[in-house]
């Protein structure tokens, strides 16, 4: 690739500004991201511009437009601080993370509740045996001595026995 002119260096600087702009403002095209790539794609001009190239002695130079990819990083980097999301799939993502955390607390006491209800389960099963044990115990005992007789049945046209009826 060959030297370019100033006046198409000019109107490429121009071009990336414009386009960095309109990405720092939100204005993403479909499946861009605010990014170098994005950036380079939307202005025309080759991704590679924006980094240190090397010499053929293996020294390091600038870009031609590094200094620019250099502006846009800062410029992308104090919006973040500042809080303001430029990128709406980034916001999509953090606000996606705030739910999946939410949710697995929501989980978490879930599976603390079912563990708690299992365990009265297990003890209210156990309590409603040891009742039934000892009804049987009692009415084996009851039907073991002979003085102890049972109540006679109520018939059905009398109110039972206690009642105020």
């Amino acid at each position: 690739m060959g030297q370019i002119s100033s006046a198409e260096r000019r109107r490429n600087e121009e071009a990336i500004r414009v386009t960095m702009d309109r990405l720092l403002k939100g204005d993403l095209p479909p499946g861009g991201s605010c990014d170098l790539k994005t950036l380079a794609t939307e202005a025309g001009v080759t991704r590679t511009a924006f980094y240190p190239k090397k010499n053929r002695d293996g020294t390091t130079r600038h870009g031609p437009y590094q200094h620019l990819a250099e502006e846009f990083q800062r410029r992308l980097r104090a919006l973040r601080e500042a809080g303001e999301v430029v990128d709406p799939r980034i916001a999509q993502i953090e606000r996606l993370k705030a739910k999946v955390a939410e949710l697995k607390e929501r989980l978490a006491q879930r599976e603390e509740s079912v563990v708690e209800l299992t365990t009265f389960k297990e003890l209210a099963v156990s309590r409603l045996a040891a009742q039934h044990d000892e009804i049987v115990r009692l009415r084996e005992q009851a039907a073991a001595f002979s003085n102890v007789r049972g109540l006679p049945a109520a018939r059905p046209e009398t109110a039972p026995y206690g009642s105020c009826s």
